[in-house]
């Protein structure tokens, strides 16, 4: 039988000594609060029958998937559909008064609930569900951990939950190197949808409060 349960496992702190939105940019790795962080994140799950590995090709989510793959003795596969989305804000503060003061970036803000600035929520929900199926498919037994960023998890916990994907960022429940579980979801239940979310867990929540959350998209 495929896989009992997915993980979305967000990536630990990252250095951003800058404080830029780093969306894609590579070069920015975990800090060592970061890898501490992951390793928290790995150590709750040991026990678990975590049989398969993925994580998205930036070098933070590389990085975080480094101690489930010493953990469990897995190989690290890398899925591009698990990518942080794109931004036209990348290498900038973000959002941020100094830069909306900018007329080039005007037209990006048009339509929030799209939006405008950034790949399209409904493409990032679509890429992150088509991944975690085909992970699904591609376990056969045990549980399956997906290595991915912030927007792409709530996208998926969105989706799952029958949510509008147009939502506030600040109240997203996604901290660094948090679990958000899903499971198969029980035929005819609503909304349609093939998996269900089940469990969300801050393993490394000893660590968020000197963390710095700042750059996701």
């Amino acid at each position: 039988m495929p896989a009992s349960l997915i993980h979305l496992v967000r990536h630990g702190e990252v250095f951003n000594p800058d404080g830029i939105l780093y969306g894609r940019i590579p070069g920015f790795g975990l800090s060592e609060l970061g890898k501490r962080m992951a390793k928290e994140s790995a150590d709750s799950k040991v026990g678990h029958p975590v049989s398969r590995l993925y994580a998205s090709p930036l070098q933070r989510t590389q990085e975080s998937a480094a101690p489930w793959s010493k953990n469990f003795g897995l190989e690290v596969n890398t899925d591009d559909r698990l990518i942080e989305p794109w931004n036209s804000f990348e290498g900038t503060p973000g959002m941020s008064a100094r830069v909306l003061r900018n007329p080039k970036y005007w037209p990006m803000l048009r339509n929030p609930f799209k939006p405008s600035w950034g790949e399209p929520y409904i493409a990032i929900a679509e890429r992150m569900l088509a991944a975690i199926d085909d992970a699904w498919n591609a376990t056969e037994s045990g549980e399956v951990v997906l290595v991915s960023h912030q927007l792409p998890i709530w996208m998926v916990h969105r989706a799952l939950a029958g949510k509008a994907l147009f939502h506030d960022p600040r109240k997203r429940r996604c901290a660094l190197s948090s679990i958000t579980t899903l499971a198969l979801r029980e035929p005819g239940s609503k909304p349609a949808s093939k998996f269900v979310e089940v469990d969300y867990q801050d393993p490394a929540a000893d660590l968020q409060a000197s963390a710095i959350d700042q750059g996701a998209v």
